[in-house]
């Protein structure tokens, strides 16, 4: 794991490395007391941080300045805020950051705001992994997920933005074939789609995702890791990995998209 520390002030920096160092032992620890500085190495690949500790009154970029550019630098860098004034608080929300820690910083702080972010190591291997943001993607224990249908993948998709709700044939009809005017073609294409999904979940031993009953289908949401029900339950991470994309090779997930937007 990275740490940035970021403080103009070196005597607070040096306490802070060693602070961090002793909360999250085994982490790589940098510091910086420009925050332009730390940018500038937030947005190399090779030293994008996990974590960024930063003070929010600084000469030139301030911690607020510097959390907002760092969506597009380092946009997975979790940030927590180390200041001596709680008036930034309602600030800090604003820009998404992680925690925010009143000096003077210790170990127990620093634990107690790392005890609150979700994991970050890769999601369970029982579960299937989600991407709605951007395309639509699968993936089974870090691997893509192959479909032999194109619009089997649609189906899984369509399922995953109903929420874990129930839907009929019909419906799904409605939403991939729109334009379908021979109803008992799209019923037998359907019935195709679903046996496809159920036979390649089963193909990974996570058939338990697909649920049918009543002649309707549902997907079970704790059997998935999806950054967008991360996203609904408040997960700070899927936010702000959230770039105005959802979904995007399927029309009828635009209003889904638009409502992401008010979250």
């Amino acid at each position: 794991m990275l740490i940035f520390a970021i403080d103009d002030e070196k005597p607070l920096l040096r306490a802070a490395k060693r602070i961090l160092g002793e909360a999250v032992p085994g982490a790589e620890i940098l510091t910086f007391s420009d925050a332009s500085c730390a940018l500038s190495a937030a947005a190399d690949p090779d030293s994008a941080p996990d974590l960024v500790f930063s003070d929010i009154e600084m000469p030139g970029m301030t911690g607020l300045e510097l959390a907002l550019r760092l969506k597009t630098a380092a946009p997975d860098a979790r940030v927590i805020f180390v200041t001596g004034f709680s008036q930034y608080a309602i600030d800090a929300f604003k820009v998404h950051a992680q925690g925010y820690i009143m000096k003077p910083l210790t170990v127990e702080a620093v634990r107690e705001e790392l005890s609150a972010i979700p994991s970050l190591t890769l999601p369970s291997a029982d579960r299937l992994q989600i991407r709605c943001f951007g395309h639509f993607e699968v993936f089974w224990q870090g691997e893509p997920l192959l479909f032999q249908r194109r619009q089997t993948k649609e189906l899984l998709a369509f399922l995953i933005d109903r929420e874990g709700a129930a839907c009929t044939a019909e419906e799904v009809m409605a939403a991939l074939w729109e334009d379908e005017t021979d109803a008992r073609a799209a019923k037998q294409r359907i019935r195709n789609l679903i046996n496809d999904l159920k036979s390649t979940l089963q193909s990974i031993g996570m058939e338990k995702v697909l649920i049918r009953s009543r002649q309707q289908l549902a997907v079970r949401r704790d059997l998935v890791d999806c950054d967008y029900y991360r996203m609904l339950d408040g997960d700070m991470d899927a936010l702000n990995s959230f770039r105005g994309e959802y979904m995007v090779d399927y029309s009828w997930a635009e209003l889904t998209a638009g409502k992401l937007y008010f979250l």
